[in-house]
């Protein structure tokens, strides 16, 4: 059973980073949340190495939308780009599964017309 200071932790980042994705275009919110929520729920069971490397790369994906997030906040107007390129040095460490994880979601998030339709409320 994993300590309860990992618990919180872990618990911290993943609602941190489901708060920043409400800055996202819906559409990217709704893909974000369920990207993290399936990856946070896979890796319940992982190894001591795994879950460093793991907790490691979701710190830096806030740590990134976080200043993404900041840096657009004033800037309404202007076309926001979210994400980041990723070095070949990183890629070289993905396994075969985890490419193509990637590549879908690459998919997914540049098609024209995505999955999800989601309309903002209009109160």
């Amino acid at each position: 059973m994993a300590a309860p200071a990992h618990v919180s932790t872990v618990r911290s980042l993943y609602k941190r980073i489901l708060v920043l994705h409400r800055f996202l275009p819906l559409d990217l919110r709704a893909l974000g949340d369920q990207y993290v929520k399936d990856e946070f729920r896979r890796h319940k069971s992982a190894s001591t190495e795994e879950v460093k490397n793991f907790m490691a790369e979701w710190e830096n994906y806030k740590d990134t939308l976080q200043t993404q997030v900041l840096e657009s906040a004033g800037d309404k107007y202007s076309s926001i780009k979210f994400g980041a390129n990723l070095s070949d040095g990183k890629l070289g460490h993905f396994q075969d599964d985890q490419i193509g994880q990637l590549y879908e979601l690459l998919l997914e998030s540049t098609k024209p017309n995505r999955q999800f339709n989601i309309q903002e409320d209009t109160k």
